[in-house]
């Protein structure tokens, strides 16, 4: 591992425990102030919608000033919406705190672009599963805080989030290097660009897998806590305590098994055994009827998690050049955005009319379409 990969790894890493804190939370923290399942997804959603609006032009502005300035911003943007979080009084306040998050929440597909700036194309599937391990650690270590701290206050968990978001930023600040060549960089309008990208036909149908990809996982990871709440009767620190162990199984398949996976079969075929495993898992979860069954389920999601995450982040930068990434990167962020902000209402909205087994099997269900078009992808195009 080089030292930006490290520096990288160690930012996201340490960000991604204030994010894996707060996902099990959020739910139960909103039911407190009334929050009906709808609300909750639309909760998760807003953050999703502006981060649609906002990540292009992040990606662009990552392309034209660096990596490193936009990370920072990112890292405190949200900083201040777990502030805001915390000290909420109403259910107007959780949404103006996750509208500020959304808004400034370019952090990831900059760290994406910052991957492929300083990896080769053959080594990008591996670097993007040490990121992976990166989310898997964090998805350890934040629901594990959110378990310790939730019996303490609801707002506990909150304010653990701001402090070690804060020491991200502190440690892009101080010891992330620059990669963008400014005399490479695009500029203008990046809303300019997105008719453009769309109309390659390469580029618009791994966009389209990327948004499939990210819809249906919005509905199982938004609908997790509710699920588990209503059939096992799960609270805040028992749901803390499955994601971590979930965050546990993905670090280990994402740190040890993507890159002799990818290695032998590439990364068109590892993603697509990835969207099998999750589906298969998903099915299985929706029909648990016991605690430890549900929690062998939670085995082929890890795998689907682990395989597929990081082979699509990879399959989106082999589409782009060099001088592009943050454009393809900023596109990429903003149709998952797009479909992380339709999947939440979907699924809360189904999980509220039709029983907290349909978000499961429509993310099943979108998984397999998935399937079926990156099953087209040429291998030689990868």
């Amino acid at each position: 591992m080089t030292r930006p990969l490290l520096i990288i790894f160690l930012t996201i890493f340490v960000n991604l425990v204030g994010f894996g804190i707060i996902v099990p939370l959020l739910p139960f923290y909103a039911e407190t102030f009334g929050a009906s399942p709808l609300v909750i997804g639309l909760l998760f959603a807003i953050f999703s919608l502006c981060q649609l609006a906002a990540a292009p032009a992040l990606g662009d502005l990552s392309d034209r000033y660096g990596r490193r300035p936009v990370l920072i911003f990112s890292l405190l943007g949200t900083v201040v919406s777990f502030v805001m979080l915390a000290l909420a009084h109403s259910i107007v306040m959780l949404f103006a705190a996750r509208i500020v998050d959304g808004l400034s929440g370019g952090n990831v597909s900059t760290a994406r672009a910052y991957v492929a700036d300083v990896t080769e194309p053959k080594d990008r599937a591996r670097a993007y599963g040490l990121i992976g391990a990166a989310f898997g650690l964090g998805f350890i270590l934040g629901p594990a805080l959110s378990g310790v701290l939730a019996p303490i206050s609801i707002t506990a968990p909150i304010w653990a989030a701001a402090a070690v978001t804060l020491v991200a930023t502190l440690m892009a600040w101080f010891w992330l290097p620059e990669t963008v060549h400014r005399a490479r960089a695009g500029v203008g309008n990046p809303f300019r660009y997105l008719p453009g990208l769309a109309a390659r036909p390469l580029i618009r149908r791994v966009l389209a897998i990327d948004f499939v990809y990210w819809f249906a996982f919005a509905m199982f990871q938004t609908t997790f806590a509710l699920f588990a709440a209503r059939r096992f009767g799960f609270d805040a620190a028992r749901t803390g305590w499955f994601f971590a162990a979930f965050g546990i199984l993905g670090a280990i398949i994402q740190g040890g098994f993507i890159r002799p996976i990818v290695a032998r079969f590439g990364d068109k075929t590892t993603f697509l055994l990835g969207v099998v495993c999750a589906a298969t898992g998903l099915v299985a979860a929706a029909f648990a009827p016991t605690v430890p069954l549900f929690a062998l389920t939670l085995v082929p999601m890890a795998f689907g998690i682990g395989f597929g995450h990081p082979t699509i982040s990879s399959i989106v930068s082999r589409t782009a050049r060099v001088d592009e990434q943050g454009r393809v990167q900023g596109a990429a962020s903003a149709v998952e955005s797009l479909g992380r902000t339709i999947g939440p209402v979907w699924g809360n909205a189904s999980l509220q009319q039709f029983g907290e087994s349909t978000p499961f099997l429509s993310a099943a269900v979108f998984l397999l379409f998935t399937l079926a078009i990156a099953a087209g992808l040429q291998t030689d195009e990868m």
